[in-house]
């Protein structure tokens, strides 16, 4: 078989033959598919998507604006009708071997880099219709006008997802570059696709979750999280690890941090080159980490309160303990940050004064503005949400995951689904990728107390969160505090942790903004110089303002950030072994709940 760049390759006889053959593999693997898709347990069907409510009343408001103002209606169509000829007529001029030009439309979209979108008429005019419909479908949801704000934003995000997903790339007749690679590899492209297919439903209990990274090239404990330490202490939640001291001297007031439960920790030890938590040994500080367990159906009754109690509080408790002192100081990434919020006002209630400052990473603490995941903490969602846990007892790791990557659609779902299923790819070796595979269930009663009381109601900055016998409110965290956000965060958007942070009584706030997002504006090491971030230190401005006048700074915030925290750590001391006689090594680091697989 013979090819030349981007034209249809010549086909021997032996090569047919060989096509044949793999397409005939076909068959053996359709039966592996509907076995495996047989095997799928189901779920509760608002999970999918939102009830028809919505779309009913879209459309109702669609048409009786169309009744009301019947030219505009006629305007849109035309000009979608006439598009459609000029598409057609485009192609037709194509295929006689007249040249038509290319209207300019921007910037290209990534998926149809390929030439023949351009080159080939067919794959030309599928690209132009496609192109066309998507915008006929999205003017037509920016004219809806009789819909609230929340609905409206809804209904613009569900429609977006049915236009990604109706790409001509996610089809095999419509995707050249799939074609091609069948035909250049005599369809084992296809049969190696297919395998992988049938690979990720079988392992995922009949759901469709597509693998973003080669599990076999990356081992917890092996190749990443590897920074030396010992589990000082262990209970049905969580796993308290103490780090090696990387110095001869350390800061007298120890550092622990707590991580999201919604992940596994080692997003900050992926490897040496970028480990936060290495980084923090070497500058000189006792580190301590928390490792969530990842929960099952035994944990179905844990409620935000045993994470205040058993994690936070016990965790600080037993810190100082082991480094015999009074305070320490804490760090909060995402929800562990918005959580270590409420145990701080617990803390000033109770006139508790073990936390000598916070520092919040990524922290949302006042939800009024939902941002991207409005379209998922509406109570349709929620309901279903809350319908599953009751079967499972948990909020299952695939549901979230799942939820997130469909915020990221193009690049979380369709792209890896096409490497892999179409054209036949082995996942990328890929640490990060890896790592956001690997998640983690939540209990279901912390769940529901997370999704109703803070994401929907807002109690935290409004009347207040109800738990353990006080009314916890954001004005009670006043230690001083320092937060980081990341410019391009769509989980937590810096504008709504910058609302949060200027309702907190403290008076000493440091606010910075790295550029970048949720975990590379955080896993931003100084050696790498490649996100720069932003401080102002009017904290009273609104978040235009206060980005406008922000003074801008090359490279990593780490550095800026260890400069704060040393002013609030204390004399040297010795550096500090492992545990004590009280808390002996129960595991190195990174220890076993950490290697704990959710399961679907």
């Amino acid at each position: 078989m013979t090819t030349s760049e981007h034209q249809t390759p010549e086909l021997s006889p032996e090569h047919l033959e060989r096509l044949k053959e793999n397409m005939d593999k076909v068959e053996e693997l359709s039966k592996r598919l509907v076995d495996a898709m047989s095997g799928k347990k189901g779920h509760n069907p608002a999970l999918d998507g939102p009830n028809q409510e919505l779309y009913a009343k879209a459309a109702s408001a669609y048409w009786a604006e169309a009744m009301q103002n019947p030219a505009r209606l006629m305007e849109q169509q035309i000009e979608f009708w006439g598009q459609s000829v000029m598409n057609f007529a485009e192609a037709q001029q194509a295929l006689v071997g007249s040249e038509a030009e290319e209207a300019a439309s921007g910037p290209r979209d990534k998926r149809f880099s390929n030439p023949l979108w351009d080159t080939n008429p067919y794959f030309k005019f599928i690209r132009q219709q496609y192109q066309t419909n998507a915008d006929a479908i999205a003017q037509a949801v920016a004219s809806v006008e009789d819909l609230d704000v929340q609905d409206k934003q809804r209904l613009a995000f569900f429609s977006q997802q049915i236009i990604d997903m109706m790409s001509p790339t996610n089809f095999l007749a419509t995707n050249p570059d799939a074609l091609e690679k069948a035909v250049e590899t005599e369809g084992q492209s296809l049969i190696q696709g297919l395998e992988n297919l049938v690979a990720d439903l079988e392992a995922n209990d009949g759901e469709m979750v597509v693998k973003l990274a080669d599990d076999s090239a990356f081992e917890v404990g092996g190749n990443i999280a590897t920074t030396p330490g010992d589990v000082v202490y262990r209970n049905r939640l969580m796993e308290l690890i103490q780090y090696k001291p990387a110095t001869e001297t350390v800061h007298e007031t120890p550092l622990v941090l707590f991580p999201p439960w919604i992940n596994k920790f080692y997003i900050l030890d992926l490897k040496a080159q970028n480990s936060l938590i290495k980084w923090v040994t070497d500058q000189g500080y006792t580190l301590f980490v928390v490792s969530w367990v990842n929960a099952d159906e035994s944990h179905a009754d844990i409620g935000m309160e045993d994470y205040i109690q058993d994690g936070f509080l016990t965790a600080i408790k037993e810190v100082k303990a082991i480094c015999k002192v009074k305070q320490v100081n804490a760090v909060g990434y995402c929800i562990a940050g918005t959580t270590l919020s409420l145990t701080l006002s617990l803390l000033k209630q109770r006139g508790d004064k073990s936390i000598k400052s916070a520092t919040f990473f990524t922290a949302l603490t006042d939800f009024g503005d939902q941002g991207e995941f409005t379209p998922f903490l509406q109570n349709d969602f929620v309901d279903g949400i809350e319908d599953q846990i009751s079967e499972d007892g948990v909020l299952k790791a695939w549901i979230i995951g799942r939820t997130m990557s469909f915020l990221r659609s193009k690049d979380l779902i369709y792209g890896p689904a096409i490497r892999s299923y179409m054209m036949g790819e082995t996942p990328p070796a890929f640490d990060l990728l890896f790592w956001n595979g690997d998640g983690a269930n939540l209990p279901g009663r912390m769940a529901v107390q997370y999704l109703r009381g803070l994401c929907q109601r807002n109690d935290f900055v409004t009347d207040g969160f109800e738990l353990l016998g006080h009314k916890l409110h954001v004005r009670d965290v006043d230690v001083p505090l320092m937060a980081i956000t990341c410019e391009t965060d769509h989980i937590a958007a810096w504008k709504a942790c910058y609302r949060g942070v200027q309702q907190m009584g403290s008076r000493s706030k440091t606010f910075i903004v790295s550029e970048s997002g949720h975990i590379a504006g955080i896993v931003n090491p100084p050696s790498k110089k490649k996100y720069g971030h932003y401080t102002n230190t009017d904290l009273k401005a609104d978040q235009e303002t206060w980005l406008k006048e922000a003074t801008y700074h090359e490279g990593s915030w780490w550095p800026r950030w260890e400069a704060w925290l040393k002013k609030r750590s204390g004399k040297q001391v010795p550096a500090r072994a492992t545990g004590d006689s009280a808390h002996p090594a129960l595991a190195p680091a990174p220890g076993t709940y950490v290697r704990v697989k959710a399961s679907i």
